[in-house]
């Protein structure tokens, strides 16, 4: 009798491991849906050139987003009934169990709660904003109201605790990627191979829009996240093939990020180059791969560099920061400098390996402390041109060292009128915000007449995604978002020996986040950011602390 019973109850324990295993694949399947449209077709869709492209982009990631929502919902409503009536709620009641009290420990980990706060926050400053409408759909911005940004929240909580992560799922990513960059390279050429100009005859109306993004701030922000994704995963890469793979897509984004011509590539790349290194410098290989990817982008340049000058009035040309560098006169010799870098650390390593030396952590440090030299050059220089009187010996540079009100086009002004403007916001306000997205609404109320006279045009966005934030959804919001950024980044640092692109989705995300200093949170950009992080994060999560169905 007993041995009955014991079979009874294996059989019944398989049963519900197998519904538990079913309900997993389902839902699962319904998140992956959504997440290969977002990697394939939101990067690229388009309906009428760029006069609406950012109404397509937005419309194709709230319907894919509400979709996966919707038959996520179904679908747990029917295993719910069929848990109900054939197991007795026993899934259910392990799945609520999970979120008591006494389990947020093991059922939450730090950007879970972040997030959170920060949609509570999104919600109150929505709530109390004296344009509720506005701030709720963004429609007077830039579409990143509430109703976006609650689904930026909860499409991380749903992809990052529930998706099973497949690599496969983020090389198309790269693919559309590499699409993208390759029409925004043509575009530097100005051969407009999907004739989205029509009208726009003027090259310099014209040649602020490219690819299948828009306006050419966009298009940097997005390819830098593709820059940072296939720099990252070359330098970790395993497999040959998958290394000359990613050198590819590498070599193409550098080659995008610099053609597109646009100042907010410049923080993308710092990040990458300058704190990346932190997290592979304990590997020789990767210190290796990483001088080559140094090399490559400096040979890169130059050669853009050189085609520019030979066709020179058939492409739009080099622009900003890149022109002063290549001006210089140096570039080659520094070309010549790092590839025999690259020559003799190869060497070195051989010999390393021949003998059996692990280096550990030393290049690390190294790092470091060239690092702590190079900040404290650049805050010297800083210091010197702005307060130093010698703003002369700057003149070359003048647009990114010297800070005044026309600085990086016009973003010194409206930066100083944002501040000025939360300085004198009520207590209230200043907690919550003036309501998401109505920047614009802010500066037509205040500042019209002012802002015209100085800059000659309108402003509804900060140009700087923090204190666009600081402004409309208030300190609250700020810290929520920074606390979650940061504390998603720090999550995927611990676990990045998990899974390889753990790596990837850490350095698109720090690429983001640092050009996001100088431009706006649009649905073009943001929603792959946002995906990336989510999927970075559901990588590392351990499955004994993953709650599932």
């Amino acid at each position: 009798m007993e041995e009955v019973v014991k079979n009874g109850n294996k059989l019944q324990n398989r049963a519900v491991d197998s519904f538990s295993s079913v309900c997993s694949s389902i839902v699962n399947g319904i998140i992956s849906v959504c997440i290969l449209i977002l990697v394939t077709v939101f990067p690229l869709i388009y309906d009428k050139a760029y006069t609406n492209i950012m109404d397509v982009k937005y419309m194709c990631y709230y319907m894919s987003v509400l979709g996966m929502l919707g038959l996520l919902l179904v679908a747990g409503l029917v295993m719910l009934v069929i848990d109900c009536v054939k197991f007795r709620g026993v899934h259910t009641r392990n799945l609520l169990s999970a979120f008591s009290p006494c389990n947020w420990k093991q059922t939450f980990i730090l950007s879970d709660i972040a997030v959170a706060l920060f949609g509570l926050a999104v919600v109150l400053s929505t709530f109390h904003s004296e344009y509720f409408y506005e701030a709720f759909w963004g429609n007077e911005g830039r579409y990143s109201g509430m109703f976006l940004t609650i689904l930026y929240v909860v499409s991380y909580l749903v992809i990052s605790r529930f998706w099973k992560p497949k690599g496969w799922f983020l090389e198309l990513f790269l693919v559309t990627g590499m699409i993208m960059s390759i029409i925004g390279i043509t575009d530097y050429f100005r051969m407009d191979v999907l004739n989205f100009r029509g009208p726009l005859t003027d090259p310099v109306e014209s040649d602020i829009f490219t690819s299948t993004v828009g306006n050419i701030n966009s298009y940097t922000a997005y390819v830098g996240m593709i820059m940072g994704f296939s720099a990252s995963m070359f330098i970790t890469a395993k497999d040959v093939k998958r290394t000359i793979w990613y050198y590819l897509c590498m070599g193409i984004s550098f080659i995008a990020i610099i053609m597109g011509c646009s100042d907010n590539a410049y923080l993308a790349i710092a990040a990458l180059f300058g704190l990346f290194p932190f997290i592979v410098f304990k590997d020789r290989e990767c210190v290796k791969r990483y001088l080559i990817m140094l090399a490559s982008f400096f040979t890169i340049v130059l050669c853009i560099d050189k085609i520019s000058r030979l066709y020179e009035g058939q492409v739009i040309g080099l622009d900003s920061l890149f022109k002063v560098i290549t001006s210089l006169g140096i570039l080659p010799f520094v070309v010549i400098v790092l590839w025999l870098l690259v020559l003799l650390f190869w060497i070195y390593d051989k010999k390393c390996r021949q003998r059996g030396i692990d280096s550990g952590s030393r290049f690390v440090y190294i790092w470091g402390i060239f690092s702590a030299v190079v900040i404290l050059t650049i805050c010297a220089v800083l210091l010197d041109a702005n307060l130093g009187g010698h703003s002369e010996r700057y003149e070359a540079a003048r647009n990114y060292l010297i800070f005044s009100r026309e600085w990086g086009t016009n973003r010194g002004y409206i930066w100083g009128a944002a501040l000025k403007i939360y300085r004198e916001f009520p207590f209230l306000t200043k907690l919550l915000g003036y309501g998401p997205d109505t920047f614009g609404i802010i500066t037509m109320d205040q500042i019209p007449y002012e802002m015209v006279e100085a800059t000659g045009q309108f402003y509804d966005s900060v140009h700087n995604e923090y204190i666009q934030y600081l402004v409309t959804i208030g300190i609250a919001g700020l810290c929520t978002y920074m606390a979650f950024l940061v504390s998603s980044l720090w999550y995927m640092r611990k676990n990045i020996e998990k899974n390889p692109m753990i790596a990837g989705a850490y350095s698109a995300v720090l690429c983001y986040a640092f050009q996001a200093i100088i431009n706006i949170n649009l649905p073009i950009v943001a929603p792959m950011m946002w995906l990336l992080l989510s999927a970075g994060v559901a990588a590392g999560r351990k499955k004994d602390k993953t709650v599932s169905l």
